[in-house]
């Protein structure tokens, strides 16, 4: 065992642990905007076109057509904070302003370790919490749906 940690390489390095999904945060144009519980669309999908060839009957062309992203919904405890309201609701009024984001994710000492850049980004849903006086304890909850056009991983500068 120990000349397979020699070979590699744990004894020289520190060990790496995955990082945890619950420690990040998120900034629009370069401001922290609260602290969200949840941050969901981080992904992208090529769409394909198939092509069927004739008397070709034992495959189908596939070719590139256009990348497509999902919103990427953000879910907060509502607060007094209102800049993302705001946003929201200049959209509603025909004022879209074209925002850029960014999700950083954070090591168990708080050092960004790896983070993602939504490019261009406008909230298109909102969604408030369900208020209910039964549950008594809950926290309140806010959703926000943005559009964007594209997500790009981002430098981060190392500690």
């Amino acid at each position: 065992m120990a000349q397979f940690q020699q070979q590699s390489g744990q004894n020289s390095e520190k060990n790496r642990d995955p990082y945890m999904p619950f420690n990040f945060t998120v900034e629009i144009n370069g401001l922290t905007v609260g602290g969200f519980s949840e941050v969901m669309g981080l992904s992208g999908r090529l769409e394909l076109e198939d092509y069927v060839e004739g008397g070709m009957n034992h495959r189908v062309h596939r070719f590139p057509k256009h990348m497509d992203y999902p919103n990427l919904v953000l879910i907060r405890g509502l607060s007094d904070r209102d800049d993302l309201w705001k946003w929201y609701q200049d959209v509603t009024r025909g004022k879209i302003r074209l925002q850029n984001a960014t999700i950083i994710l954070k090591d168990s000492q708080q050092s960004d370790v790896m983070a993602w850049r939504v490019s261009r980004a406008y909230p298109v849903a909102w969604e408030g919490p369900p208020l209910n006086a039964s549950t008594g304890t809950e926290v309140a909850f806010e959703r926000m749906e943005l559009v964007h056009r594209g997500i790009y991983e981002q430098k981060v500068q190392k500690q």
